[in-house]
């Protein structure tokens, strides 16, 4: 295998590994690698500030020897009486005079090495802390800094050679390194065993979520995460969670009641279809009376489980947001009289009456302000006894910039604790309460259709109701603002939509 693809091989291994180990793992590989990084970068500080201190301290000696020579052979001293004074160099300053030749004439230590053997010892490249004027040479024991000046004396010209030597130094700087090296290599391990620990402590709470994500199921969703005392944000994780979890539940909840709802709601004309089926195969041939109740029967009930799937439906594309609206300019007293005088038409023996219906221009998709229309008008015929009143009234409000629609009726009434409930999907308030108006139809869902429309359409309603007295619903529909409208642009859309509450 070529060799660049065994260093892809390993990184992939590497990318790999990165990937797939748990989180706790990471932070403390991260987490040590970031202390052996700092301790490597202080150690390497440390040393290279310990050796920069003795290189500068010997400098300094040697740079004060050579002006204290330097001063004296200025004030007119000779190099000889010099050399036979006391403390002409500093303490561990060592001095070697040569003459023109190079031959040695004087050294104020006879046991240092001769100057052949510390030439054949300098180096090459000095550190960079040392001076660049000065040299430096590594002898097997210590190390040397050398520094020369040129004089002259009595017309004859010396060199003179002044030596630094570093050796209690050098053993403490490489016993020193010895030790930083150690202590970084425990510090290392330290660091592992702290980012391990810490990690595994602040990922508790994210362990015991995942925990108990595990143990939640459809059927058992009320099992929420201990919120930390701590407002950090794992308790904010937490809190999420518990949030989602909560609507998560409402939501299942609210499917299920819907599935049973709509099951229920469909097993009923099922029901009868297969009857009439069954009696239509046995005895439809042979009498016609029975032939003719099947049929009108199993059309009765297909149109209302028609009528049942296209509300699903309707209510389905609403919650996946997929229901389209589309709004124009439209004025809203041509709309509500279309739709009573229409609705005339539908409402048996009860008394349909327009009142007072005011100018107004709103933004709306005239489709579904129809519908609800329609629907409110069609809840108020259901629960109302017959030769009922139904009252339909549209004011102008300027203070609110908004028309008020008013449907009342002297029905039956909502008692308190249905009023809450009207507009949950299948929802009918108890039929011992209706037994005024008979045997009431419908699904339940059409007053949650007109409150998703309303909300399309940013309408509140309102509602007064008490048993017996009847109901008024009050919707508040936001007019359309003066400089947004034209006249071109307010227009009506014939047809009414087809769906029935």
């Amino acid at each position: 295998m070529p060799l660049k693809n065994k260093h892809r091989l390993k990184w992939g291994r590497l990318c790999r590994f990165l990937t797939q180990t748990k989180i706790s793992t990471k932070i403390t590989c991260l987490y040590a690698a970031i202390l052996f990084v700092i301790l490597i970068f202080t150690s390497a500080i440390m040393g290279v500030g310990v050796y920069a201190s003795f290189y500068h301290q010997a400098e300094t000696e040697i740079d004060i020897s050579m002006e204290h020579i330097q001063k004296r052979l200025s004030d007119g001293e000779h190099l000889a009486g010099i050399l036979n004074s006391e403390n002409f160099v500093l303490p561990g300053v060592i001095l070697m005079v040569t003459d023109i030749t190079g031959q040695e004439i004087y050294k104020n230590d006879v046991h240092y090495p001769s100057l052949d053997v510390i030439e054949s010892h300098r180096v090459e490249n000095p550190p960079f802390w040392a001076n660049k004027s000065m040299e430096v040479s590594e002898l097997d024991r210590f190390s040397l800094y050398h520094a020369t000046m040129n004089i002259m004396d009595n017309g004859q010209i010396y060199q003179l050679h002044f030596f630094r030597t570093i050796t209690a130094e050098q053993g403490f700087l490489e016993h020193l390194q010895r030790v930083l090296f150690i202590i970084t290599i425990i510090g290392f391990l330290i660091a592992l065993l702290a980012g391990y620990f810490l990690s595994s402590r602040i990922l508790r709470p994210i362990r015991i979520l995942t925990q108990t994500a595990r143990k939640i199921e459809v059927e058992r969703m009320d099992r929420r995460i201990e919120v930390p005392p701590v407002h950090d944000e794992l308790s904010e994780l937490a809190t999420t969670f518990n949030h989602m979890l909560d609507l998560l539940e409402a939501g299942f909840q609210q499917q299920q009641r819907f599935v049973s709802d709509a099951s229920h709601e469909l097993r009923t004309p099922v029901t009868v279809i297969l009857g009439y089926s069954d009696l239509l195969s046995r005895w439809g041939s042979s009498d016609k009376k029975i032939l003719e109740e099947g049929i009108n029967s199993i059309r009765t009930e297909a149109e209302d489980m028609q009528q049942l799937i296209e509300k699903l439906l309707f209510l389905a594309r609403a919650d996946q947001k997929r229901q389209a609206v589309h709004k124009e300019y439209l004025e809203l007293s041509e709309l509500v009289e279309d739709v009573v005088r229409k609705m005339k038409f539908a409402v048996g023996r009860h008394s349909l009456m327009l009142g007072e219906n005011d100018a107004g221009c709103i933004f709306a998709d005239p489709v579904t302000m129809r519908q609800m229309l329609r629907i409110f008008l069609e809840n108020a015929v259901k629960y109302t006894p017959e030769g009922g009143h139904i009252t339909v009234v549209s004011k102008r409000n300027d203070a609110k910039k908004a028309m008020q629609v008013e449907i009342a009726d002297d029905g039956i009434g909502i008692s308190p604790e249905d009023q809450d409930k009207i507009f949950d999907r299948f929802y009918r308030a108890d039929p011992s309460r209706t037994k005024d108006v008979g045997s009431v139809g419908g699904t339940g869902l059409g007053l949650s259709i007109a409150r998703w429309i309303a909300d399309q359409h940013d309408i509140t309603i309102d509602l007064v109701s008490s048993l017996g007295e009847g109901s008024t619903f009050i919707l508040t529909i936001p007019l359309a603002e003066k400089n947004e409208k034209s006249d071109d642009s307010i227009k009506m859309r014939p047809g009414i939509f087809s769906l029935h509450s």
